[in-house]
């Protein structure tokens, strides 16, 4: 298991607006460098990617949920 932290605190967005699909959802087959969410912070936002590959097994944070840094964000299991 590996868990995909936040580099930043914020907002945390699972897609890229509300009319989009989320980025992944639990299940999902996960790459290295595939985005999983979104952080916004002063309406800056910047990609939360995984640095593993594997299955996603779950969020731990809420679609527009707040976290700081160092938040675990999801978990994954790795291939």
């Amino acid at each position: 298991m590996a868990d995909i932290l936040s580099p930043l605190p914020g907002i945390f967005y699972r897609s890229p607006s509300p009319d989009k699909p989320a980025f992944a959802v639990p299940g999902d087959i996960i790459t290295v460098g595939q985005t999983l969410g979104m952080v916004e912070i002063m309406k800056q936002f910047s990609e939360v990617r995984s640095d593993v590959a594997g299955t996603l097994v779950s969020f731990s944070v809420d679609d527009t949920g707040t976290v700081d840094p160092g938040d675990v964000i999801a978990t994954i299991t790795e291939a």
